[in-house]
């Protein structure tokens, strides 16, 4: 009984916090419609047939008449009927990956569990047309022409970004983009596609040495248990999405933006950014041979100038 009131409460109180947040940004920024947003997506250079992963603020983009619903069909109307459109729509609910490992009796079910990722993701998953991987911890879900083929057999997968995972077969799309709007380069998790792809090969030992098996459901209810390492607590503190890692963050802008890869423009009130998937992987592993990774110390940063 106790349980239940709890979820309730916790549910009341996010819904009230996000009223409130939505009510601060009609007051203080100005209204931007669907087709404004579109219309900045097509000036930034993404354009029909494109495969977008994104990486989102929704608050960033101002008062979006219509909500996380409107910048969704911006960009599906953008992408047009031969685009993808790609969202982590993760499932911690322990909080990090191996605290959720380590819950009792946790086994993953796209059929009901949402996403801790915020209210875009969380309406991408109302969409009707819209695939969802199986996965434990990283679920991605997309909508579009490569949907079926990007999402299908992640749970099948050897680690959760390695081969056969929604990244991984990303980047070898033909225009495929990896798209942040409203977000530096911290929060960006296509960044573990090529630790994954190097694996023991990777500049630092980021992993732990056990290996957990999470359960999950598919959407007939077929279970299957999913390899799962998480990241070695000490190395991850230092990563590039970490408050206390500006440096890190503006040495990753500066070096993608210096190679020529990162163009930039604005979608909305939000500052706007996107790589080309594989150009983004290719310079990853460059800079991994060059000893510089998003784990790297401002030591190593300083080892190494910028393109």
């Amino acid at each position: 009984m106790l349980e239940p009131l709890k979820r309730i409460i916790k549910g009341w109180l996010e819904a009230s916090r996000r009223r409130g947040s939505e009510q601060r940004i009609r007051q203080s920024s100005r209204t931007v419609t669907r087709a404004a947003l579109a219309a900045d997506l097509a000036r930034l250079g993404i354009g029909p047939g494109d495969t977008v992963f994104l990486h989102s603020s929704l608050k960033s983009l101002g008062y979006v008449e219509g909500g996380a619903s409107a910048v969704i069909g911006a960009l599906q109307d953008v992408v047009g009927a031969q685009g993808t459109l790609l969202v982590p729509t993760y499932y911690l609910p322990g909080g990090t990956v191996k605290a959720t490992c380590e819950m009792s009796g946790y086994v993953f079910d796209p059929r009901a569990h949402g996403t801790n990722m915020g209210r875009l993701p969380e309406a991408f998953l109302k969409e009707a047309a819209t695939h969802r991987s199986v996965h434990p911890t990283h679920s991605v879900s997309a909508w579009g022409r490569h949907a079926e083929w990007l999402t299908s057999g992640h749970h099948r997968a050897p680690s959760i970004f390695g081969e056969g995972s929604p990244w991984q077969r990303f980047v070898g799309l033909e225009g495929a983009k990896v798209l942040g709007l409203g977000v530096s380069m911290g929060p960006v998790t296509f960044y573990h596609v090529l630790e994954d792809a190097l694996g023991a090969a990777f500049p630092e030992p980021i992993w732990e040495a056990r290996e957990y098996q999470l359960p999950c459901l598919d959407q007939s209810g077929q279970r299957w248990d999913v390899p799962i390492r998480p990241f070695a607590p000490a190395v991850a503190a230092r990563r590039i999405d970490y408050a206390a890692r500006e440096d890190l963050r503006n040495y990753f802008a500066q070096e993608f933006d210096r190679a020529g890869l990162r163009v930039k423009g604005q979608v909305g009130d939000a500052q706007a950014w996107f790589i080309p998937g594989q150009a983004f992987f290719d310079h990853l592993k460059q800079l991994s041979a060059e000893g510089i990774t998003i784990y790297s110390t401002p030591e190593q940063l300083a080892a190494r100038p910028l393109a």
